[in-house]
């Protein structure tokens, strides 16, 4: 039976994770409003009553940190007694990884700044969110290991080296280059491009390109990144 004195409010809160070929980030947004004024948080708000989740993701995304066609995947809801001050609130976190260098930045609405943090170094946020960044970044991890990566995030051509710094980056582990190179040519995701880098004080390197058809069909069936 329904209780009708009992109310609530739903809201999502977006994790973005972001890679700019050295060190992986998450998009906050310092809040201009109370409760937490000052802080930084997680881009997130209360989903209007006539609103899909999914549109709510892409209005609240785009009103607080300027963010449009950002593919989102819905991860977990949270619903702890306490965690809103201001009553009892569930949130629906969604996360997503994309490369910095495509995206600018224009925060608005009770957003006064949008900022790219280290995920190594993003301090106490508003809310729970510090929970809600862990579970994310621990699903971002879990992701990694079984569908491939790569595709959106280096450049058309790129070094195997630069693609281990990615896998590295991410997944916050070092591999022996050996075995990593062995894994990933074994996906056969990749193809040689014929070319070497260019200007640089080290041995060139070669470079090589995403087999897209191949990549596209891993990202659909899955694999295990054990190495």
């Amino acid at each position: 039976m329904l209780d009708n004195n009992f109310s609530y409010s739903i809201s999502v809160d977006c994790v973005i994770f972001g890679y700019d070929s050295t060190d992986l980030k998450v998009l906050l947004i310092k809040r201009g409003e109370k409760p937490y004024l000052d802080y930084w948080a997680l881009p997130g708000d209360l989903i209007h009553p006539k609103e899909s989740i999914d549109d709510s993701v892409k209005r609240v995304l785009k009103d607080l940190t300027g963010l449009s066609n950002v593919y989102m995947e819905q991860v977990k809801t949270f619903g702890d007694v306490g965690r809103h001050p201001f009553g009892r609130v569930f949130t629906v976190a969604y996360n997503s990884l994309l490369k910095i260098s495509d995206y600018e930045l224009n925060p608005s609405s009770f957003a006064v700044e949008a900022k790219w943090h280290s995920v190594k170094r993003i301090g106490e946020l508003a809310f729970d969110h510090n929970k809600i960044f862990a579970t994310c970044k621990e699903n971002l991890k879990q992701n990694v290991q079984r569908q491939p990566i790569g595709f959106e995030l280096l450049p058309e051509k790129f070094t195997l080296s630069q693609l281990q710094d990615l896998y590295q980056t991410i997944l916050q582990k070092q591999f022996d280059k050996r075995n990593f190179r062995k894994k990933v040519i074994s996906m056969k995701i990749l193809k040689d491009s014929g070319e070497m880098q260019q200007s640089v004080s080290h041995r060139p390197a070669k470079l090589f390109t995403f087999n897209k058809s191949n990549y596209l069909k891993l990202k659909e069936t899955g694999f295990n990144f054990e190495i």
